[in-house]
């Protein structure tokens, strides 16, 4: 069901002036951005959270939370609020809210921006096995039961299932559905940052022989990677979605500059 709460609606009197400015958040980076557009004096913005975490950090922007009803939904969201720029600042895996938010400015005219954390590279230490989904993880993972440290979220866990031959350490943010999970599986709540010092100890401490990470770049969950390479852990990574036919951007600066501001 689509939910939609509005602290504070877009201002007509903003129409002759400021920018009408939808950022899609829910990532630190998209946290930085509104911080910029509500001080600026020419935005008029309002962020949007998908919903998928029931207690959400602030955001400095008026903020709805809950889907659009699609590609049609957005547009009619788009056009009422005569929103004149959309930023996406999503999870890089959002594969979906990504692309309608793309057909959606397209279909209307509107410019898009997609404001992007860089994938993290690999260095010469990494043993990282990359592959393109979870289903491909699943079977880089071998058949050999192993202790398997996942922190790809709640998002798709059931796809391990598949794999009931390991013993699974997940890490989230919130707990998923009990029936998503395989047979054997710990979980454990956390919200980075996290240390490299603190990753270490807890793959250690789980004998941790194998790391399932989406790369969704940024700082706040590397010291997994970097605990790894120390370790000498394989990492299966999984890249992530492709973004083509709209203008990304990597940092805050370029964001502001793409609404000439």
């Amino acid at each position: 069901m689509t939910q939609s709460v509005s602290t504070k609606p877009l201002s007509s009197a903003c129409d002759a002036g400021p920018k009408r400015v939808l950022l899609l958040a829910g990532t630190s980076e998209a946290r930085a951005l509104a911080e910029s557009l509500a001080a600026n004096p020419r935005v008029a913005g309002v962020a949007s959270l998908a919903g998928r975490t029931s207690a959400p950090l602030t955001l400095a922007l008026p903020t709805r939370v809950g889907g659009f009803g699609g590609v049609e939904g957005l547009e009619h969201y788009l056009s009422a609020e005569r929103i004149t720029h959309v930023i996406d600042a999503t999870h890089p895996f959002a594969a979906q809210m990504s692309a309608n938010a793309q057909a959606a400015c397209a279909a209307l005219g509107l410019p898009l921006i997609v404001y992007a954390r860089a994938p993290w590279r690999r260095e010469a230490q990494d043993r990282w096995i990359e592959v393109a989904d979870n289903a491909a993880a699943v079977q880089a993972l071998g058949v050999t039961p192993r202790r398997v440290f996942l922190t790809t979220g709640r998002q798709g866990v059931a796809d391990f299932r598949a794999a009931p031959q390991h013993r699974y350490l997940l890490r989230v943010i919130e707990p998923p559905e009990t029936s998503d999970l395989p047979p054997v599986c710990e979980v454990i709540s956390a919200r980075g940052p996290f240390t490299c010092r603190d990753e270490m100890a807890l793959m250690r401490e789980r004998r941790i022989d194998i790391v399932v990470s989406k790369n969704s770049g940024g700082p706040l969950t590397y010291a997994k990677i970097e605990a790894a390479r120390t370790l000498e852990l394989p990492v299966v990574m999984i890249r992530p979605p492709r973004r083509e036919g709209v203008a990304v951007v990597h940092d805050l600066d370029a964001a502001m500059a793409s609404l000439g501001l």
